[in-house]
């Protein structure tokens, strides 16, 4: 058997297939790994309400790198392990740069937040496929902003959706001119995901190990995004997904079969067991 104990799986365009769906494949491989001893963690830019689709159908399940790395969740006993969020002067000050160009504000915590308005036109931020899913689990305000504004508390991360990746240029350069001392990735088509500064799912990833006591020599992580980096560096076995980006695919030990042709499975399979 394998020395790799642990293997983190990035969900969208990962885990999930194209459709947004785990296939029936990737649950009796993940059953497997689970009977084996092996760990299987989400490692996930979403967070924790917004993985409620996805956690029963998961043999095993029990531990959550969710929000990029600003949170690792233990699911089965409803406690953060550890979380590193973003403080409120922080998120006031990504607003403002926001409201500069035509952008959806998105806050996850162990709830996720959007604007109504914003939410009815998902399709022009490039976040359409999730618009079903924001309608089921996500807390719907009349304005985001003044929402926040009258309930300010620390939020573990802050997605701003963008009309184009050309406006999610202007952004992402406008918070560096303002000197805010904050992480930034690209996911999506133009989606800018904002975390506190040295966050990333590879920090999440060290904590989890940490607090399981496994080497980070000792596990695996499985992506396709930039958001996706931070773990594949630290891992001991980097995975990219056959859909994945070129950085991905640059750093990667080994590329397995796309999200829509059994990837994961692959994975669990040929280097888990």
């Amino acid at each position: 058997m394998s020395k790799y104990q642990l293997i983190a799986f990035d969900m969208d365009g990962t885990l999930l297939n194209s459709n947004k769906e785990i296939t029936q494949k990737s649950i009796q491989m993940i059953a497997k790994a689970v009977d084996a001893g092996k760990h299987v963690v989400l490692n996930t830019g979403r967070g924790p309400a917004e993985l409620l689709d996805h956690v029963d159908l998961i043999p095993g399940l029990r531990y959550m790198n969710c929000t990029s790395g600003a949170m690792v969740y233990d699911w089965v006993e409803k406690q953060t392990i550890y979380s590193n969020p973003l403080m409120p002067e922080e998120i006031r000050a990504l607003m403002e740069i926001a409201k500069e160009e035509d952008t959806m504000i998105h806050f996850l915590s162990m709830g996720s937040f959007v604007q109504e308005d914003q939410l009815k036109r998902m399709d022009d931020y490039n976040m359409g496929i999730y618009k079903g899913m924001f309608e089921r689990i996500a807390k719907r305000v009349e304005d985001i902003c003044r929402f926040y504004e009258e309930n300010p508390f620390p939020m573990e991360k802050m997605n701003i959706y963008h009309t184009s990746i050309e406006s999610r240029a202007r952004t992402e350069q406008r918070i560096r001119n303002s000197g805010l001392a904050v992480a930034m990735a690209y996911s999506e088509i133009s989606s800018l995901e904002i975390s506190a500064q040295g966050v990333d799912k590879g920090v999440g990833l060290k904590k989890l190990c940490e607090y399981l006591d496994i080497p980070i020599d000792q596990t695996i992580a499985v992506g396709d995004a930039d958001n996706d980096l931070g773990a594949l560096k630290y891992a001991g076995l980097a995975i990219a997904m056959g859909n994945a980006n070129e950085d991905v695919k640059k750093i990667a030990d080994v590329i397995v079969a796309d999200c829509d042709h059994e990837g994961c499975a692959e994975a669990i399979e040929t280097y888990l067991l």
